[in-house]
């Protein structure tokens, strides 16, 4: 009997409208129309004042697809739905009505997603470069191959652009934490034999609340593996982040600028303790009030072209300074 009535619970549940995911934008409109409604109709005391940091970590960069937000946001129109409902039919009732299908729907299709990520094998993209690597020949002869270990803002850095005729390789991907990361070490690295490795990560890990802690851990692995390996780190600092960019999400709020710091502050001096090199994008990229200067980027975390044009020169000089022979001891005088 108990089977049988979770049976049919599941039943209820899976029946409606199908599941159907919207993009970012798509569902960024919705969620703003599902907002509207809910603030023009009753509510119980204090309940639309929850309102207001709910849309707020929807409209963060990642938030638009987060399920237990999106699920908070349906309550909100179910409770408001109810409450219609016992009321003469109108307009709005149909409207809370659409709103609250399309919402369930999407719902439906986050959850589907979350399934499908959880049962693929390489849900963290572990493997994503493994063709480009079995295709990438070892370096040549006294070629000085440099890696470029990161999240998005790596991965969208044309480094052929920036850097014409250097042997640079790019093992960016987009929403990548240092953790991940760490696991891609030796496909992605080791195996590619570079002879420095610049590393940008952290930004990501603050999004997704990873301790500091742990953060600075899997940068010091990083750290050991290409020191174990023979190879030397370039460890960049975390950018800036700003709120300047219109109509985009806010970035303070999920990488705050005082944690941004504390981490780049951390890295500067295990870097000067490990003898490492640091390389301190922050400072170029921020403006006075230590965020990320408006012309630097269009959505306050990625930079833009002028933002890689200011990156660029930075990573060359400490390349060029990590790959430098070693200058010869002077002669004594006899």
């Amino acid at each position: 009997m108990r089977r049988l009535l979770l049976a049919l619970i599941l039943l209820s549940v899976m029946a409606g409208p199908a599941a159907a995911q919207l993009n970012s934008a798509q569902a960024q409109k919705l969620y703003e129309e599902a907002a509207a409604v809910v603030e023009r109709g009753p509510a119980a005391p204090g309940q639309k004042d929850r309102l207001i940091p709910l849309m707020e970590r929807l409209h963060s960069p990642r938030g638009w697809n987060h399920t237990a937000d999106v699920y908070e946001l349906l309550q909100f129109v179910r409770a408001h739905q109810a409450m219609l409902h016992a009321l003469p039919a109108t307009k709005a009732t149909e409207e809370l009505d659409s709103i609250a299908a399309r919402l369930d729907s999407h719902l439906r299709g986050l959850l589907a997603a979350v399934e499908r990520r959880t049962r693929n094998p390489d849900r963290d993209n572990l493997a994503r470069y493994a063709p480009a690597n079995a295709k990438l020949p070892p370096p040549a002869s006294g070629e000085q191959r440099v890696l470029f270990l990161g999240d998005s803002i790596t991965d969208g850095w044309k480094l052929a652009e920036y850097f014409p005729g250097k042997p640079y390789v790019n093992r960016g991907i987009s929403g990548q934490i240092t953790g991940e990361m760490l696991g891609r070490m030796k496909a992605d690295v080791l195996n590619l034999k570079p002879a420095a490795m610049v590393v940008l990560a952290g930004t990501n890990d603050l999004a997704r609340g990873v301790a500091v802690e742990v953060i600075e851990n899997n940068l010091s692995m990083i750290g050991d593996l290409a020191r174990a390996n023979n190879f030397k780190p370039i460890f960049a600092s975390i950018l800036p982040v700003s709120d300047y960019a219109r109509d985009r999400p806010a970035q303070t709020p999920q990488r705050p600028p005082e944690k941004i710091r504390e981490i780049n502050t951390w890295l500067q001096s295990y870097c000067k303790a490990k003898g490492f090199e640091y390389l301190d994008y922050f400072s170029a990229l921020a403006d006075e009030k230590g965020l990320l200067k408006a012309e630097l980027a269009n959505d306050g975390l990625h930079p833009n072209a002028a933002g890689y044009k200011v990156m660029a020169p930075l990573a060359q000089a400490v390349i060029d300074k990590v790959l430098a022979p070693p200058s010869a001891p002077p002669r004594r005088r006899r």
